[in-house]
């Protein structure tokens, strides 16, 4: 079998037994975020031990070659990366790379029984000339600059304080400076600044997409869910941008892991945390091997998990809150070729290299989340679909690139968790098939036509439900937020403190992405987690 173009990656970790009976800080779990607190405290010279319960590193931040036989390296549950801080780039000295996509986003529809789209990407004449072309005028390309350039300011203000103490609610409005924008991203639904800026069914879906990803609701829920959604979609690096990382998902945690183990971090695998006990000055941590358990001691403990492993591993009981639930379908594929479009008009290498938008206009998302809502799996599933190698071919082994083999990622949505208890195989595959079915719509030839073949002749598809990644993962209900998200200030009857990780006990951090400013690859909570165990503002 050939090589893989992309370097297999220098063992991030250890197998071996922890070195030491007493550390100054125990990271439970090894994904990036706990990580990224791994490097900072090791950096500060703390003595510090991840305990990992998987074989490797990364957590959801994992490249694979997924199919036997076929040598790509798939970014196999997360596959983007917009809200790591070029900050934390700097001050771990990681070695990642991540390369802007030419073309934001295609999205197929059929207007007047013709095939066409429309096209956002390959500059600002281009794009206005796609807005016109799909509406008849001019209206909407300026609706969505005026639009964008408010998310963008916000953005260029938001983004900073993330890595800063918490600011109050009020601090936040101040540091904003724009009425009209905070009423629209943090008062009032995002559906009304949707339907009251933009006229086009698709042009609007495309906008609400951002508040969707991961999240099961709608564009008026008065909760807010889709705004707080959305701001972390359009906030990262200061500009919304989502970039692809050089090498796969993998690339980027091994860089991590590399970061932390370069600082003195000891990193070991196969070890499950089990439980914790502290008096709020000392701490040990329990762990189970498949040899037997073992204890460590620890001044302080991250742990880079949900709040209900923290809670489980504590020994306290949750408070009241609904349980979080995932609400998307994952899907990978390695494809022989790109298919042909239905829309003529676009080259295909430019259509799946940004986000290809699929049964998303703005009625659809509403009829798909009402249709799920009611306990019924979307006749019609909304989905986006990017292709990776596209952007960075070394994913793919130099045969695999030279044939014209590319990949392509499915991220489904109102796919709540709630649907796949009763039969989650059979939930998963009529969902698959259905998301299937909706871009096929807009395909000029079978797609199972351009899938390639493993080494057992099957097709190279795979796809995740909500309930697999709680089973792989652990997330909670295959949440990948491990909760609703939340807005980036203090609230001020929470339990976090200065940083939003802190909890009820002085020593224990929350570093994981339930933590507020939590969720997406950000290692955002990594780093707060151990500025607050630093006892850093």
């Amino acid at each position: 079998m050939a090589a893989i173009a992309h370097p297999p990656s220098p063992a991030p970790s250890s197998p071996g037994a922890p070195r030491a009976d007493r550390y100054d800080a125990v990271i439970v779990g090894g994904g990036h975020n706990g990580l990224v607190a791994a490097g900072y405290l090791a950096r500060a010279g703390r003595r510090v031990l991840v305990l990992e319960r998987l074989d490797r590193t990364g957590g959801a931040a994992v490249s694979a070659q997924a199919f036997p036989g076929v040598p790509a390296r798939l970014s196999r549950y997360s596959y983007l990366v917009s809200l790591l801080p070029q900050k934390i780039v700097r001050d771990l000295a990681l070695r990642v790379t991540l390369r802007k996509r030419q073309v934001s986003s295609y999205t197929p529809a059929l207007r007047h029984g013709r095939a066409t789209g429309l096209l956002v990407g390959g500059g600002t004449a281009r794009t206005r000339e796609a807005f016109a072309r799909l509406t008849g005028s001019d209206r909407e390309f300026d609706a969505w600059q005026r639009f964008h350039a408010m998310t963008g300011a916000v953005a260029a203000r938001v983004f900073p304080s993330l890595t800063e103490p918490l600011p109050t609610r009020a601090e936040l409005r101040r540091r904003i400076g724009d009425e009209n924008a905070w009423q629209a991203l943090f008062e009032r639904p995002l559906g009304e600044t949707v339907e009251r800026t933009f006229a086009d069914d698709l042009v609007r879906g495309v906008v609400l997409t951002d508040a969707l990803i991961g999240t099961f609701t709608s564009a008026h829920d008065p909760s807010l869910r889709q705004n707080r959604c959305f701001l972390y979609h359009v906030i990262g690096g200061g500009s919304g941008d989502w970039d692809v990382p050089v090498g796969g998902m993998g690339a980027v945690t091994d860089a991590l892991a590399g970061a932390a183990r370069a600082a003195g971090a000891e990193l070991v695998t196969g070890h499950e945390a089990v439980a914790v006990a502290t008096d709020g000055r000392s701490a040990e941590v329990t762990y189970r091997t498949a040899h037997g358990e073992g204890v460590v001691a620890a001044g302080q403990v991250l742990v880079g998990a949900s709040r209900q492993e923290l809670a489980r591993l504590l020994g306290d009981a949750l408070p009241p809150e609904t349980p979080p639930e995932g609400a998307q379908l994952k899907v990978n594929m390695v494809l022989r070729r790109l298919p042909r479009l239905r829309d003529r008009s676009v080259d295909p290498r430019e259509a799946f290299a940004g986000t290809f938008h699929i049964a998303e206009g703005y009625r659809e998302l509403e009829a798909a989340y009402r249709q799920a809502a009611g306990g019924e799996l979307p006749a019609a599933p909304p989905s986006e679909i990017y292709c990776h190698s596209l952007t960075d071919p070394t994913i793919l082994s130099p045969e695999l690139a030279a044939r014209g083999a590319q990949t392509l990622t499915l991220f489904g949505l109102h796919a709540p968790a709630r649907l796949f208890r009763a039969d989650n195989a059979a939930a998963r595959q009529t969902l698959l098939d259905a998301s299937l079915a909706q871009l096929q719509a807009h395909l000029a030839e079978p797609l199972e036509d351009c899938l390639a073949e493993d080494a057992e002749g099957r097709p190279c598809i795979e796809a995740r439900s909500p309930l697999d990644l709680e089973r792989e993962l652990r997330l909670p209900g295959g949440n990948i937020f491990h909760r609703d998200l939340a807005f980036p200030w203090a609230e001020e009857t929470a339990v976090e403190g200065v940083w939003g990780t802190e909890t009820r006990h002085p020593n224990v951090f929350l570093c994981g992405a339930g933590a507020v400013r939590g969720g997406g690859v950000s290692g955002i909570p990594g780093h707060n987690a151990a500025m607050a165990a630093l006892g850093r503002r």
